[in-house]
């Protein structure tokens, strides 16, 4: 999945390439339009608002943490706490 930005098609043929299917809105200055998966587009929305969420935590968007371990508990209480919330 990718912004209208990454609509170029030597990338979406290195998608494909791989096997996958590329979810990315057209260009407005495409001449050629592909499809798109409007609800597959829509949970990117979901994900990066989670991201955004998580990045409000001092913690988690500095990384201070030294250890992966002990930085996936820090974004573990932190999601925990969104959900809560």
């Amino acid at each position: 999945m990718g912004d209208t930005a990454y609509d170029a098609d030597h990338l979406r043929q290195a998608i494909a390439a791989k096997g996958a299917l590329a979810v990315i809105p057209n260009n407005p200055s495409r001449a050629l339009k592909h499809p798109l998966d409007k609800y597959l587009y829509a949970q990117r929305h979901l994900v990066e608002c989670c991201f955004s969420n998580l990045k409000q935590f001092r913690r988690v968007a500095t990384r201070f943490e030294k250890t992966a371990r002990n930085y996936r508990a820090v974004v573990t209480l932190a999601a925990i706490i969104l959900w809560l919330r």
